[in-house]
């Protein structure tokens, strides 16, 4: 099981097993935009989707590539306001539990330094990277979202 679709651009920082700072700048050209009447916005799931993917980059790089999160449940999410065609969604995620078995992450998306979505007690099934993706590929991948390759846990 890959991920079919990528909603980070780029790992701005990062703090093993704390803390990610991540973001997705937004195109017109991507397919998800729905349009309500008020213009063009980014689903809200998918930018809670956004959130949990960053909390997978922190779990994969804090683990050297070992494990992998999969979304358990959801305590708490309040959605603030839309997120438009070039905006840069900001990503900060942080890690409230962590265990070898699973993980407890909360966060918060922003655009221009205003809040859009708050994520609370968002709790993941720590499983095998190898399970789901080729741990070469993921590497990859990490190394072009961080930019420089993983060699430590913080950057």
């Amino acid at each position: 099981m890959t991920m079919r679709f990528h909603l980070i651009d780029r790992i701005d920082a990062w703090e093993a097993g704390r803390s990610i700072s991540a973001r997705k700048l937004t195109s017109l050209l991507e397919d998800h935009w729905r349009d309500e009447g008020a213009g063009p916005q980014m689903p809200a799931p998918l930018v809670l989707e956004a959130l949990c993917q960053a909390g997978t980059w922190l779990i994969i790089a804090t683990t050297g590539v070992r494990r992998r999160a999969a979304l358990l449940s959801v305590d708490g999410i309040s959605f603030h306001g839309p997120v438009r065609p070039g905006d840069v969604l900001r990503l900060e995620g942080t890690v409230e539990s962590l265990s070898e078995e699973t993980a407890v992450l909360s966060g918060v998306a922003s655009v221009d330094g205003r809040t859009v979505m708050e994520a609370d007690a968002v709790m993941c099934a720590l499983l095998p990277a190898e399970d789901l993706e080729e741990p070469g590929d993921t590497r990859r991948m990490l190394d072009r979202l961080l930019r420089v390759p993983v060699t430590g846990g913080r950057r």
